[in-house]
């Protein structure tokens, strides 16, 4: 008798894991916008310093930066930046356009808002402010 009670704990305890891990991964691939529909995406006083720099930071730098800039881009300084922004390369990335490489690579695209915001920066001339 103990020995089937042991192995309804061990079942139980399997089926609590399992659960478990689909739960932490449920939310991995959501994005912002699906995920919280209502939040605004605030483009009204986009800047380089305060809007860009942290979209870069938060997505792009790992590999793009100065120390080690993967197809030599630079994304963590606004020098840098400002090439790929000027010729077309930084919006046809992260718009995964075709012709471009899609950034960032292997992952998922840039949020809506964030794209806005890149869109807005560049037409706004890509200034460092």
């Amino acid at each position: 008798m103990e020995h089937r009670i042991t192995n309804k704990r061990l079942l139980f305890l399997s089926a609590i894991a399992i659960l478990s891990l689909f739960m932490m991964q449920g939310c991995y691939y959501d994005n912002e916008e699906e995920m919280y529909p209502s939040v605004p995406c605030d483009t009204a006083n986009v800047t380089y310093s305060n809007t860009i720099a942290p979209i870069m930071a938060d997505r792009c730098n790992t590999c793009h930066s100065q120390a080690s800039p993967s197809g030599q881009v630079v994304t963590e300084n606004y020098n840098g930046l400002k090439v790929v922004a000027t010729d077309g390369r930084l919006q046809g990335s992260v718009n995964h356009l075709s012709g471009y490489s899609a950034m960032p690579q292997g992952g998922a695209k840039l949020s809506a808002c964030n794209l806005k915001k890149i869109d807005i920066w560049i037409r706004k001339g890509s200034q460092d402010n």
